[in-house]
């Protein structure tokens, strides 16, 4: 009975564990942990793809999260666990205990999160108070802290004697990191230095484990060759290369050079072929010449002063010049956009009725009548009146909001690839005709392939009255 609460516990957990992904305790893993809402669930989700719901509020994560990255072509998995709450191991309730279990038994590199800012509703001593708290869960594991949120503020920035706190963890060989899950900054440095210290620990602890030696040496098989006889086998020299051996003489000076009758290109003063092109084709015989004299006329023109004058933005030439540059540059624009505008309306959008002004108003009409010198006062008009007596019969004239000018409706897929109505006809009657064969055939459409049986043999077998039967 005393154990009643620790065996539903477990049962509670064992249930956890087969709804999650597959948690591989052999694997390279990192564990988050620290109290509520401190940004664990963010560093996954920028670290991996896992896509962990965050909230600003605590206890957003309920249960372990395992999310997959890759560092170094190797595999890690890191694991998102609930908040801890600083109390007692019997009052801490299931979730925090799945984080508890967690760091207790998985052999991992540790990432303890710490707000800077105390947005979490934890100061900064009560969150170094919960990691003296949870510290034996951390033994013989890499320990990183994770300075959180230094977006807001910097770890510079916080009082004194916060600092004086955060120094005291780190004189005892416990690296402190700044981080912001918000700008991304530090989180890469963190992950290698989490993984690597993990990497390291690994590789330590396999080379002492018991038998490693033993394991590399049964795989390990040199063979040494024994004496058969007395016989004297010295290594094969050939003979050549005991001459060259002995006379000091090397391939490389013993080249045969006898078939090279011309020198070496780049003893040449001209080359006959430089980066496949053969110089002979781009030399004349007067070139020499050719450029005395334009070296000459070019002297004369700068002697001349002809690359003197400089093209002055102040000068009246140049005004006018930059004014019709100007002036072709907004031309070219206007006809650009009149030709898009063209481009755009090539067919009516507006039926001409609706989009024609209307002529005959109550305003042009008295226009008409006053230059005739017919009076259209109110008294001689009295039948025009809205509130007259009498009320108009027949349709009324509608006075309001003007109609909406509307696009044309499209016309019908069928009738636009068709230039009149006869055509039309033709093109009717000749579908209906091509429709008749499979309508005879009783068929469901041109598609409808099917072959039926006219005489199912489960209605003709059996004996019959006259002949052999075939079947029965």
């Amino acid at each position: 009975k005393r154990q009643n609460a620790s065996f539903e516990y477990l049962e509670q957990v064992r249930q956890h564990l087969s709804r999650l992904p597959s948690i591989d305790p052999n694997t390279r893993t990192l564990i988050l942990c620290g109290f509520p809402n401190v940004g664990k669930s963010s560093l996954m989700n920028s670290l991996t793809r896992a896509d962990v719901e965050v909230q600003p509020y605590a206890f957003t994560t309920k249960s372990l999260y395992v999310g997959h990255f890759d560092y170094r072509y190797l595999r890690w998995q890191i694991i998102d666990t609930p908040g801890i709450l600083d109390q007692p191991l019997e009052q801490r309730n299931t979730i925090e205990m799945q984080a508890v279990t967690a760091l207790a038994h998985l052999k991992a590199t540790v990432l303890f999160m710490m707000d800077v800012s105390e947005q979490c509703d934890h100061t900064i001593e009560e969150q170094i108070n919960l990691f003296e708290s949870i510290r034996p869960l951390f033994a013989n594991k890499p320990v990183f802290v994770g300075l959180n949120k230094v977006d807001i503020i910097r770890r510079n920035e916080i009082a004194p004697e916060k600092k004086s706190l955060l120094e005291k963890l780190e004189k005892n060989d416990i690296p402190i990191f700044e981080l912001s899950t918000v700008s991304k900054e530090g989180v890469i440095t963190l992950r290698d230095k989490a993984c690597d210290a993990l990497m390291a620990q690994r590789v330590q602890r396999k080379l002492q484990s018991k038998g490693y030696d033993n394991n590399i040496i049964s795989r390990l098989y040199v063979a040494i060759p024994e004496p058969r006889d007395d016989k004297v086998r010295a290594p094969f020299i050939p003979p050549g290369a005991l001459i060259k051996r002995t006379n000091g003489l090397t391939l490389k000076e013993n080249k045969n050079v006898e078939r090279m009758e011309i020198d070496p290109p780049q003893k040449m003063i001209i080359p006959e072929i430089w980066e496949g092109h053969n110089i002979s084709d781009f030399i004349r015989a007067d070139i020499e010449e050719i450029f005395a004299d334009l070296t000459k006329e070019e002297r004369e023109r700068i002697e001349a002063g002809v690359y003197d004058k400089d093209l002055d933005s102040d000068d009246e030439e140049t005004k006018k010049l930059l004014q019709r540059a100007l002036q072709i540059r907004e031309k070219e624009e206007l006809a650009k956009q009149e030709f898009r505008f063209k481009k755009g309306t090539d067919q009516p959008k507006v039926a001409r009725k609706i989009g024609q002004k209307r002529t005959r108003t109550m305003e042009n009409f008295e226009n008409a009548m006053s230059q005739l010198g017919v009076d259209i006062s109110k008294k001689k008009m009295k039948n025009l009146e809205t509130d007259s007596a009498h009320p108009i019969r027949g349709k009324r004239i509608r006075v309001g909001r003007s109609q909406s000018l509307s696009g044309n409706t499209a016309l019908p897929r069928d009738v636009q690839g068709v230039p009149d109505l006869e055509t039309f006809d033709k093109a009717k009657k000749s579908k209906r005709k091509g429709q008749r064969p499979a309508q005879q055939d009783a068929r469901k459409g041109e598609g409808d392939r099917h072959v039926y049986d006219m005489k199912p043999k489960h209605l003709f077998s059996g004996k019959r009255g006259m002949g052999k039967t075939t079947r029965r």
